[in-house]
């Protein structure tokens, strides 16, 4: 991906692996078939997926990212609550997923310890996604915090709704609704200490530290804490 397009040469590999990934996961077999299949130089395929099929299953997350941000652009979400709309948000992340394997078998790629940051930024990175697309405009610590939490929230869900056999998937969505009530009963519980007179002595100083903690611009160092850019 440059510049927010997708290298078309990146998309029919990743349709070419996707057969095989159910049987041989995200290895270097699912991505020899991809070339072959897929009829590409395997110099041209080295070059655009330096790490073979880890590079194609970071590929496949950020295509269900992007399906997920159009199809939220595209809804009518002007008489939900904002709880709602994130909700709205992990559904529909999860309805553009076509092939729950592919994502199993990401998981547990993901999951290795020397893959565990990556997973963590593909998490951030679909995150980031939800909250630009609602519209936030936070620059300060809350940025971070509100990332850091739907970044929980949607971890947890994928988990449950690779394990969920219920009709529908309506454990999935009994579920997404029982975590951002968690999310909102704390939101609701700083509020309460933020405004409790024994916390006051406190606050100014947590105000004046928290408020020294900016977002990330968008030209800013990649090396930087919360900051995740597609580097292709």
């Amino acid at each position: 991906m440059t510049n927010g397009t997708v290298d078309p040469i990146l998309d029919q590999l990743l349709d070419a692996a996707l057969p095989h990934v159910a049987f041989d996961g995200w290895s270097p077999e699912t991505f020899a078939a991809a070339i072959r299949d897929a009829d590409v130089d395997p110099a041209v395929a080295k070059a655009i997926c330096p790490r073979g099929a880890v590079d194609l299953a970071i590929a496949y997350h950020h295509r269900g990212d992007a399906a997920m941000i159009a199809a939220l652009k595209a809804s009518d979400l002007s008489d939900m609550r904002f709880r709602d709309k994130v909700a709205h948000a992990i559904r529909l992340r999860l309805q553009v997923i076509d092939d729950k394997e592919a994502v199993r078998r990401g998981t547990t790629l993901f999951a290795l310890p020397h893959m565990t940051a990556d997973g963590a930024k593909l998490i951030w990175g679909t995150a980031d996604a939800i909250w630009d697309t609602l519209g936030d405009t936070s620059r300060d610590a809350n940025w971070y915090t509100k990332r850091m939490t739907l970044s929980a929230v949607y971890s947890s869900v994928i988990l449950f709704w690779l394990g969920d056999d219920s009709l529908n998937a309506q454990g999935t969505d009994d579920f997404i609704d029982r975590r951002i009530d968690n999310v909102m009963q704390f939101e609701k519980f700083k509020a309460k200490a933020k405004a409790n007179p024994l916390f006051k002595p406190f606050a100014g100083t947590l105000e004046r530290m928290m408020g020294a903690i900016k977002a990330p611009s968008a030209d800013a160092d990649l090396d930087l804490p919360g900051v995740w850019r597609d580097p292709r």
